[in-house]
């Protein structure tokens, strides 16, 4: 498993003997959570924070966070969570924020120096499509859960459109530039760095205005909320890589997380109808509240790209937290291969795909 570490030195695993030890007994008295039992949640790979779900017979359950990477500033949490709370309290489907005894959406700790930040969060109703092993809900069409999909992101990007934050969260290009990806990427990846800079570029000729940019959850996929399964509500949580971005992010996000119901389909003509059928149900959710040019819609393709671009970077920025070696990665050697040779919509129509060993190509990565 392979899970991010501080510039400082302090690992996950000492966090959470920190945790154990100074941090949850302080912590449950911050929240009036006495008698609560935490149980630590098993990080996922390149996870940033240490997570604990916390339980108490006759109370609602909640989801305690504990940051202790130095990548995001104060200004940061208070602008994850102050968005949280404006999309509950204004009717997005979310798992709220809970406020401390201060009165504070967010808390720091400081112990040997190091400032742990401190969330706080409802634990959504229902469990993630995975925990139910991909299966939906007994007598109802898959078809409704694409359109939840939509409807759900589109009452969250509505929502967004009227938002004036008091604390700003940062940018897309706050991160995604040309100098961070020279820096990040390795030399031997030249064509690459080529490819990255030439599609910021285009972003950065993109509209930016309140109806296609915004705040945008920027990880919207099915690891990130829980479903209802006696209705079918669909609960968003974990904005920790929300940012101002373009909206069509996260529509193209959920495009490339939809390619899984269809993966082993060997007929690139079949997968073809399948997610044209997928994101037209998805498209329709999503129009049900809030509005979206289809020359907007016209930029999938690019989107789809953005989104391999993020996940590259985040591969090799946990790689390298973690001192490893990309190479070999022939997930990461896929995404890198659609890039460098402009294969649209993650090579999932393209000869380059394959059924038995989807989004893998056996290359060197350096």
């Amino acid at each position: 498993m392979l899970v991010a570490k501080g510039e400082d030195g302090l690992t996950y695993n000492e966090v959470v003997k920190i945790g154990e030890k100074y941090l949850i007994p302080l912590v449950l008295k911050l929240y009036g959570l006495e008698g609560y039992e935490t149980k630590l949640v098993k990080a996922h790979t390149g996870g940033r924070n240490v997570v604990y779900s916390c339980e108490k017979k006759g109370a609602d359950s909640k989801i305690l966070r504990i940051a202790f990477l130095n990548d995001r500033s104060r200004e940061d949490f208070l602008g994850e969570v102050e968005y949280i709370r404006y999309l509950f309290e204004n009717g997005g489907s979310v798992s709220d924020v809970v406020s401390s005894r201060n009165r504070n959406l967010s808390e720091e700790i400081t112990h040997n120096n190091h400032t742990f930040f401190i969330c706080l969060f409802k634990k959504a109703k229902g469990k993630m499509l995975v925990e139910n092993n991909y299966r939906y809900r007994e007598g109802v069409p898959i078809s409704e859960y694409y359109y939840n999909c939509g409807k759900v992101l589109g009452k969250l990007h509505q929502l967004s459109k009227e938002y004036t934050p008091v604390h700003r969260r940062y940018s897309f290009f706050d991160k995604y530039n040309a100098e961070y990806i020279n820096k990040l990427i390795p030399s031997s990846l030249s064509l690459l760095k080529e490819k990255l800079v030439e599609l910021l570029k285009t972003l950065e000729g993109l509209d930016m205005n309140r109806e296609s940019f915004g705040m945008i959850h920027f990880d919207f996929n099915d690891g990130n909320y829980s479903i209802d399964f006696d209705t079918g509500q669909i609960t968003v949580y974990d904005f920790d890589n929300s940012c101002f971005g373009w909206y069509m992010y996260d529509l193209a996000d959920l495009w490339t997380h939809g390619v899984g119901w269809i993966q082993f389909e060997q007929d690139a003509g079949e997968r073809k109808k399948f997610m044209d059928d997928y994101f037209k149900t998805v498209l329709e959710g999503y129009r049900s509240e809030t509005r979206i040019d289809s020359t907007v819609l016209d930029k999938l393709p690019l989107f789809i790209n953005v989104v391999l671009m993020e996940n590259i970077v985040d591969a090799f920025e946990v790689t390298q937290n973690n001192g490893e070696d990309p190479e070999g990665d022939e997930e990461l050697s896929y995404l890198i291969k659609c890039l460098e040779d402009d294969i649209p919509y993650k090579g999932f129509f393209h000869e380059i795909y394959s059924c038995e060993e989807p989004f893998e190509y056996e290359k060197r990565i350096i």
